[in-house]
């Protein structure tokens, strides 16, 4: 048992045991110090918020901006000069700003639009699996979890398929960007080619355009006009980064998990149209999305009991919120049958008006993912059990992912 102190010296430094397992240091944050105040290695003063009652409020409350520009000496010492151009979106705005850019990313990126993939996504797994080995063991993150997602927002953007592997390449580059010279230096050339290509990518959407989101985002107006040119660039880069990543990690996740828990794995089996409630506490049980984005307080705020100072960074950690037992029975169990597993039930997806615009096309990528892959090999394993999980150890707990998955899809014998 370690000391108060000791966790919150977890959390803050994001020692590499916290990265393997930060579930332990959240439970006893949740009871100890649920509003806990941290100096991170990026300098800012931080509080980290551990509780689903409070993490839930927080997500909503507009006293906790995401206006990047309100608060650009923070932004600035945690992300770069590089990023402020890459991040001109709705994910870094307030109302109204956020109303306008997300009404008129809605107006294109339709239910419709999402749902007419499926044949599509379909496709891309059954291609995808063709190409797996059978009896050998493979890393199924690079063979399968990421091309999936990877190649579903390229097609539903118009990035060229010869484009895709440079997209996967860049957005590492940025998604696991550490504090040193060195790896600030890499994740600054990573957005200046990502803000070059979107920039002459839509250049040529608005001179030939197809049928594709990128082309409608260019075309978009409303009562207050249509995206600038920058907010466009940010949007591209937004919707094809966050469009992958996040799908990618909760389907090696979600796939580990089954994997190490035979009997929720045959329960699915026996009954297909679990995969949707399945799916929902696999989000909960263990998401990709960790943290929740850079907010701050506008004034002074107060959770749990702790007052939050004006100025100070706020981190949300979703991934303890959705195992606080004071809101989820035996929350630490996964269990796909879980009683009231409803979709809004969870805080994976986010909560309020920065809720995840993207969550029905990751919802549906992840369940005809998984129901195909163990539908085709039945008998598929991990290649060496006993070894453990290796999970990310990057310094900021951002995502929540896989650094590999070595599995054998029909084990001889």
């Amino acid at each position: 048992m370690t000391t108060t102190q000791e966790a919150v010296a977890a959390a803050e430094r994001c020692t590499p045991e916290f990265r393997r397992d930060p579930h332990a240091v959240y439970a006893q944050l949740r009871d100890e110090a649920p509003v806990c105040p941290m100096r991170p290695p990026h300098g800012n003063e931080t509080y980290l918020v551990t509780r689903y009652e409070d993490a839930r409020a927080a997500l909503s409350d507009p006293r906790l901006s995401k206006d990047m520009y309100g608060a650009m000496d923070a932004y600035r010492r945690i992300f770069g000069d590089s990023s402020v151009a890459l991040d001109d979106n709705m994910l870094n705005s307030d109302a109204p700003k956020h109303t306008r850019l997300r009404r008129l990313v809605n107006s294109a990126f339709t239910p419709r639009r999402v749902q007419a993939l499926r044949p599509r996504i379909e496709e891309i797994v059954q291609s995808l699996l063709d190409a797996c080995p059978a009896r050998e063991r493979f890393d199924l993150l690079p063979a399968f979890a990421f091309p999936l997602p990877i190649i579903v927002i390229c097609d539903l953007l118009g990035v060229p398929p010869e484009d895709r592997s440079r997209m996967q390449h860049l957005s590492t580059t940025v998604a696991q960007t550490g504090f040193g010279e060195e790896a600030k230096r890499a994740q600054q050339q990573a957005e200046e080619d990502l803000h070059a290509y979107f920039s002459e990518l839509i250049g040529a959407k608005r001179d030939r355009p197809g049928d594709d989101l990128l082309s409608a985002l260019t075309a978009v107006r409303d009562g207050d006009g249509g995206l600038t040119e920058n907010e466009l660039v940010s949007t591209a880069f937004l919707l094809m980064f966050a469009g992958h990543k996040t799908t990618a990690y909760l389907i090696g996740n979600a796939v580990h998990h089954l994997l190490t828990h035979p009997a929720q794995l045959r329960a699915v089996r026996e009954d297909p149209e679990l995969i949707r409630a399945a799916v929902e506490e696999l989000v909960r049980y263990d998401g990709s999305v960790e943290s929740a984005t850079f907010r701050y307080a506008t004034e002074d705020v107060e959770y749990g009991g702790t007052r939050i100072p004006k100025g100070a960074l706020v981190q949300i950690a979703i991934s303890s919120a959705n195992r606080d037992p004071r809101k989820f029975d035996a929350p630490d169990e996964l269990d796909v049958t879980r009683p009231g597993n409803a979709q809004d039930a969870h805080i994976g997806f986010g909560h309020g008006s920065h809720y995840c615009l993207g969550a029905p096309l990751a919802r549906l990528e992840t369940q005809l993912a998984l129901t195909r892959l163990f539908e085709r090999f039945p008998g598929m394993a991990l290649a060496d059990p006993a070894a453990g999980p290796h999970w990310l150890e990057v310094p900021f707990p951002a995502f929540r992912g896989l650094a590999e998955l070595q599995v054998v899809l029909n084990p001889a014998g």
